[in-house]
Parts: C-alpha cells; sequence; structure tokens
C-alpha cells in the first residue's frame, strides 16, 4: 500500500488540531494559526515535489503510439492500447502527459443526419360525449360509458389484428434546429467543430452527407476554408449545379476534395466527372453501401498527405495528384 506525500504531511496536523481543540478556549489562538498555516499549503506544490518534469514530446511517434489500419491507437513496440497510468502514484503527472498526447491525436465527430426526430405517442384529444349531460340520470351514463369502453377496446383490437406492429398511433417530433441532415450538419459545425482547438479537421462524407458538406460549404464558406484540411467523399449525392454552390466553392473542392464512387474498377482508378468540382475516384467496389469501408486506406493516406501539404504550406492538390499516380504506376 503507497501513501502519498501529503498524506503524510496533513495527517499529523490532523491530529494535532484535534489534540488542540480538546482544550480550552485558551488555544483558540493556537488553532486559529494553525488553520492559517493550513490555508497556505499548497497541494499541487507538494504532488510536484517528487515529481518528473512536464517535459514531453511534441508528436505522436515521440510518444512511441500511432494508428494502425483500424484507427485504433496502438503503441509502436508492444501493440498495446494506450495506458494511462504510465507512472505509479503520479496521477497528476499521468494526466498532463495524456492530455500532451492528445493534443497530437485525433478527435472524431460522427453525424447521424438520418436519425433527426423521436418518436412519441400522439396525443389523444378527448371528445365530450353528449351522456355527459348532467341532467342524464347516473344509471343511464353509466351504461352508455360501457358501452363506449367495450367498442373502444373492440376497436383497438382490430388496429393491432391490422397492424400489430403499431399498437400506438405516433408522430414525429423533429429536434430543434436539426430537423433535416443539412441543418444537423450547419448546428455541429456552429456548437462544436467552430469552437474546437482543432486546427485540421477532416470531413468524411457519404452518399447525401456529401450534399450535407456542400450545403455547410454555402452557409460556412470562409469558417470551412479556413479550418478544414481536406474531404473525402463516399459515393457522395452532391450536385454543385443544382446546389447553385459558387465558382470559389468549386474551386476549393477541386483542391481539397476528392469522390470516392462506386466503380469496379481498381481502387484510386480515376472516374470521369460530369460535374466541374472535386476530382473522382473508384473506391474499389461496385456496392454503394461499401464504398466508405473500402476506400479507407486510400482515405487516410489522402488525409496524411494533405496535412503534410498544410504543415509545409504546399498545396493539397500537388500531393493528392502524386498520391493517385503512385496507384495508377502499382
Amino acid at each position: 500500500m503507497s501513501i502519498s506525500l501529503s498524506s503524510l504531511i496533513l495527517l499529523p496536523i490532523w491530529i494535532s488540531m484535534a489534540q488542540i481543540q480538546q482544550g480550552g478556549p485558551d488555544e483558540k489562538e493556537k488553532t486559529t494559526a494553525l488553520k492559517d498555516l493550513l490555508s497556505r499549503i499548497d497541494l499541487d506544490e507538494l504532488m510536484k515535489k517528487d515529481e518528473p518534469p512536464l517535459d514531453f514530446p511534441d508528436t505522436l511517434e515521440g510518444f512511441e503510439y500511432a494508428f494502425n489500419e483500424k484507427g485504433q491507437l496502438r503503441h509502436i513496440k508492444t501493440g498495446e492500447p494506450f495506458v494511462f497510468n504510465y507512472r505509479e502514484d503520479l496521477h497528476r503527472w499521468n494526466q498532463k502527459r495524456y492530455e500532451a498526447l492528445g493534443e497530437e491525436g485525433y478527435g472524431v465527430i460522427v453525424l447521424n443526419p438520418n436519425e433527426n426526430y423521436i418518436e412519441v405517442e400522439k396525443p389523444k384529444i378527448p371528445v365530450q360525449s353528449s351522456s355527459d349531460s348532467s341532467d342524464e340520470p347516473a344509471e343511464k351514463r353509466e351504461r352508455k360509458d360501457k358501452v363506449s369502453k367495450e367498442t373502444k377496446k373492440r376497436r383497438d383490437f382490430y388496429e393491432k389484428y391490422r397492424n400489430p406492429q403499431r399498437e400506438k398511433e405516433m408522430m414525429q417530433l423533429y429536434i430543434r434546429e436539426n430537423g433535416s441532415p443539412e441543418e444537423h450538419a450547419v448546428y455541429v459545425w456552429d456548437h462544436f467543430i467552430a469552437q474546437s482547438a482543432a486546427e485540421k479537421v477532416f470531413f468524411v462524407a457519404h452518399s447525401y452527407g456529401g450534399l450535407a458538406f456542400v450545403e455547410l460549404m454555402i452557409q460556412r464558406e470562409a469558417d470551412v476554408k479556413s479550418k478544414v484540411t481536406a474531404v473525402a467523399l463516399t459515393d457522395s449525392v452532391h450536385n454543385v449545379w443544382h446546389q447553385e454552390a459558387g465558382k470559389t466553392i468549386r474551386e476549393w473542392m477541386r483542391e481539397n476534395c476528392c469522390n470516392w464512387v462506386s466503380s469496379s474498377e481498381p481502387l484510386d482508378t480515376s472516374v470521369e466527372s460530369m460535374l466541374p468540382d472535386c476530382p473522382r475516384v473508384s473506391a474499389g467496389t461496385d456496392r454503394h453501401e461499401l464504398t466508405s469501408w473500402k476506400s479507407f486506406p486510400s482515405i487516410f493516406k489522402f488525409f496524411t498527405e494533405a496535412s503534410e501539404a498544410k504543415s509545409s504550406s504546399l498545396k493539397p492538390a500537388l500531393t493528392r495528384r502524386s498520391h493517385r499516380i503512385k496507384h495508377e504506376e502499382l
């Protein structure tokens, strides 16, 4: 069992205070003095006494960690997941190490605009019955109520038999400011991404997600351009003409986006496009729902090269073209 330095120091002081408080009124001055002493003790400084310097690497590789092909953070040498308690009994140092590594890591936000509502039971509006007349005999009202309940019971049974999956009548309540995929994308951008400290933001937008991203660009063009490093679309259904994306948006997409589309051609094979926006390459599958999964190796390489290009102030477009050429040569 280990005891921290602060426990060793504070324990005798606490005992001393208990002994003093058992004394008479003449001990109040000593108690006040000890309280003043305790108030001046800096627990952080006590914890730092035997703590190694807070000097951490600047990169993931410096920490000897890297992301594998599944996107999992693993130790380069051992292959083990990240270990928080790197040093025993040094929680503060371990926390600082974790924060330093996190600054070099990745944050992931998953947008699922398909579930932008909740289903609740539709409220029933009570119907005023003519049998509620106050001048009607109580016995007659009871008979009518009994008949009404039996009728409702038979009707409910019939509805359940006709549609067994829907026992109750439901209604959809849309989430405020997230009533559509486009609204959801803008909301997440304004409340989370735009306010984050991240300097490099990457998007993977599948199918209708590509349309939502283009709409985000139309509404937040300057902000997106300043924060987003690269965008990977997978079988996107966006249309820059129908969505009325401006010339500056189309130019930015040509330089910073790539669309991996469903195709029977090998992965990264160039695919002809009818739209003047981002390049289109094969996802290595003709199944729409598998385009993201099949193209992940190329997407992460695309992101890595775009990130390196941004860091070295090179144009991402040049790096992306060289990336595709390498695949074609292979």
